[in-house]
């Protein structure tokens, strides 16, 4: 049994979608030759929601070694709060104790966060051990390009700095690693273009993935947020509303006032949740969704709870839901970690995605085009062109009027991104770069 050190500042109880990548598959990668520990942070150090249940997901036979951050009270007054920065002295020393201690033939480092990436050259040199580069989210992307924290979601003087800052270190680590794993072929093909050195790496593809059992080791009987039987029919999203998903959404609802205009009837029965849309925890999080339905006039029948919230609670909402509504980007390589828990919950479902994200093929190989899984795609021209907005108009009014049964959705089609066999894959390089 080969042994592997996997390093997550995000992990369970924290609840931020980060968490859910190494949890997913360290479970499984013993049965494929690899004993896991993990290196997180403690609890007590996590700035965002805590969700104790989350404990649930990690079984007992899974070491994890905990390790404190600054706290984000003393970190924040001096201009930051990233947490791989607040961790990233004390997972360093941590790694290096363990190390030091105990053989381990790889290391594996997940981003976001970004900064404990930097861990890989420095271990790497000192101990020998083969090192693994993860994304489950570009390190480049359009932060400081073309989205930023000015007005509007506009690039500013910081996140230009940040993204500056970011295409210095990323080589560094990029150079390093004997493999990248990456959540999706279009993330490889941007590292690739941005540092022609990962083109000579072992790359592989392992999507965030889905685990059926998170279904049944939560408890989901949390008070719905909204009341079933009155008449509406309740569809639900749930999750961050992204910069570059704002078109996306202005789309969708562009395809409510349509409705509104088209089909009364189907538009009064109709009420749409968005929910956890912040990045936010806190209970003035700015709403996102609201303020343009307000201004396309459609806001009547919108509601939106902006603090994020908890993963069991969102898991129960989409049981309780009519329907499933899922938004993608205008960047072709974003692929939704929220795809998953959708399925699991076996409702139907209206995605509208970039024709070259990920989700598109995996709703396609189950079955899309049909009432339980409507798709609408669009290409680089973006998704707010009169035929999408017409499409997402019907498919509305047509689960407005359907009756509202459960999908029943068979996932063996995707078998191949269960959160087993992307065990097996990651153990795939593992095994290639132990190799040499």
């Amino acid at each position: 049994m080969r042994r592997v050190l996997m390093v997550t500042p995000h992990f369970p109880p924290d609840s931020s979608a980060a968490s859910h990548r190494v949890r997913l598959v360290a479970p499984y990668l013993s049965r494929n030759g690899w004993d896991p520990t993990i290196v997180t942070v403690d609890p007590r150090d996590y700035e965002a929601g805590v969700e104790p249940a989350l404990n649930r997901l990690v079984p007992a036979s899974l070491r994890v070694v905990r390790s404190r951050a600054w706290k984000a009270a003393w970190t924040r007054p001096v201009g930051f709060g990233d947490l791989g920065l607040r961790a990233l002295a004390n997972l360093r020393s941590t790694c290096r104790r363990l190390l030091q201690e105990e053989h381990f033939d790889a290391l594996f480092v997940t981003v976001y966060p970004v900064y404990p990436a930097l861990l890989g050259p420095g271990l790497k040199r000192r101990f020998g051990v083969k090192f693994v580069l993860d994304y489950q989210d570009p390190w480049v992307g359009s932060w400081g390009l073309t989205v930023g924290g000015g007005p509007n979601g506009a690039p500013d003087r910081r996140s230009r700095l940040s993204r500056r800052l970011s295409t210095w270190l990323e080589p560094i680590a990029v150079r390093a690693a004997d493999a990248i794993t990456a959540v999706s072929a279009g993330t490889h093909e941007e590292i690739a273009a941005r540092i022609p050195a990962a083109r000579r790496l072992i790359r592989e593809t392992i999507p965030i993935g889905w685990d059926r059992d998170d279904f049944t080791r939560l408890e989901l009987a949390g008070a719905p947020f909204f009341r079933t039987g009155n008449g509406a029919v309740n569809v639900v999203y749930v999750g961050t509303i992204l910069p570059n998903g704002i078109d996306t959404l202005r789309a969708l609802l562009e395809g409510v006032r349509r409705l509104r205009d088209q089909d009364a009837d189907a538009y009064a029965r109709l009420r749409l949740w968005f929910l956890g849309t912040s990045n936010q925890f806190h209970e003035d999080a700015p709403l996102r969704v609201l303020p343009m339905a307000m201004e396309l006039g459609v806001a009547d029948v919108v509601r939106e709870i902006a603090p994020r919230i908890p993963y069991a609670d969102a898991l129960a909402t989409l049981q309780q839901a009519h329907a499933i509504l899922l938004l993608g980007s205008t960047e072709p390589h974003y692929t939704a970690s929220k795809l998953y828990p959708a399925l699991l919950a076996d409702r139907p479902i209206l995605a509208a995605f970039h024709e070259a994200s990920s989700v598109v093929d995996i709703l396609k190989r189950l079955g899309a085009g049909a009432s339980v899984i409507r798709l609408v795609t669009y290409g680089n021209a973006g998704p707010r062109t009169d035929d999408r907005m017409d499409c997402l108009a019907r498919h509305l009014a047509a689960i407005a009027r359907q009756p509202l049964r459960p999908a029943a959705l068979d996932l063996s089609p995707i078998d191949d991104v269960s959160a087993e066999e992307l065990a097996r894959k990651l153990c795939g390089v593992l095994d290639q770069i132990s190799a040499h």
